[in-house]
């Protein structure tokens, strides 16, 4: 295969970029996930065509977590596997996120959010994305056991190490955001970035107050899940196809898709229709047009699938 030449008109095909709270960094306003489809057990000609796409589309921000695969890890391996071959020549272009904070490896130190394990697990995914750093690391969630100043110390000192740029947290509770704001303030080392689930089924980071606070106190905020596992796209219009998540109870159960839902889903999908837009697209800008919202985060099975979601912002 040729060497991969990045696109020419990457950075004039459309995208947006905003800044995220008070910092330096700007952001696209769809950024890749890959939570799914980018492990071992995927095809890696596919992730790569994925990563490429959607760099040669002027998406620069890519999210990763330790434990994302199937198996933990094999998300972070491929990326590795395509700087090798493909974007390393691009790497001060990229804003390459990880976190840990969820399950990753047996025995007491391979989960929450203890000093020992985000440590510990950030140099394993320096490892395995053969990186020198990230730009940014998460505390993936809040760990109601440890000491929040551990926590937020190691936070600190991954930065002071040079292996880390920024710092975020994600699905903490508000109390907790507040705490880290303050203390990583004091510290130097601003909290960048809020990651929480926001989208037209759940409302929950408004209705809690988080994006408020971030807006008040400048913090970006960046939305998982948009698209509510496939819910909010016109996959199940029609009732749930066979080869569904939902038929598969994969994140998805049969009994979520209630006659009360559907009926919503429907009259979001008219709504959508009539601004010439898709379900899917009008669920992305629905996330883009909230106040605070930095970015949203898309993942992607094909190069196809992606292009839909970056309608959203043409």
């Amino acid at each position: 295969m040729s060497t991969y030449q990045a696109d020419n008109q990457r950075y004039s095909s459309g995208m947006q970029y905003t800044r995220c709270g008070r910092s330096g960094v700007l952001l696209p306003k769809v950024s890749l996930g890959m939570w799914h489809n980018f492990g071992a057990d995927d095809d890696y000609q596919r992730s790569r065509n994925i990563l490429r796409y959607a760099f040669d589309h002027g998406i620069t921000h890519f999210d990763l977590a330790n434990n994302y695969g199937p198996p933990y890890g094999s998300a972070e391996e491929t990326l590795g596997r395509v700087m090798d071959d493909d974007l390393h020549p691009y790497r001060d272009e990229l804003f390459i996120a990880t976190k840990a904070g969820y399950d990753m490896w047996p025995g007491p130190y391979g989960n929450w959010g203890s000093r020992k394990y985000l440590m510990a697990s950030l140099d394993q995914s320096l490892k395995r994305m053969h990186l020198d750093y990230v730009d940014l690391f998460y505390s993936h969630r809040y760990d109601p056991e440890t000491p929040l100043d551990e926590t937020l110390q190691a936070l600190v000192d991954v930065v002071r190490q040079g292996k880390v740029l920024y710092v975020g947290i994600s699905r903490w509770p508000l109390e907790a955001t507040k705490t880290a704001i303050r203390y990583l303030r004091q510290h130097d080392v601003p909290l960048l970035i809020y990651q929480g689930r926001l989208n037209m089924l759940d409302r929950s980071p408004q209705e809690e107050g988080i994006l408020q606070l971030c807006q008040d106190e400048g913090v970006g905020f960046i939305s998982f899940s948009p698209l509510a596992q496939g819910l909010l796209t016109d996959r199940y219009l029609k009732g749930i196809p066979q080869d569904s998540r939902m038929a598969k109870a994969k994140f998805l159960r049969a009994d979520m898709l209630t006659d009360e839902l559907l009926q919503q889903l429907k009259a979001w999908n008219a709504e959508a229709e009539s601004k010439g837009r898709t379900l899917a697209e009008h669920a992305l800008r629905w996330i883009l047009d909230q106040p605070g919202t930095t970015s949203v985060l898309v993942g992607a099975s094909s190069t196809e699938q992606l292009d839909k979601n970056l309608r959203c912002v043409l």
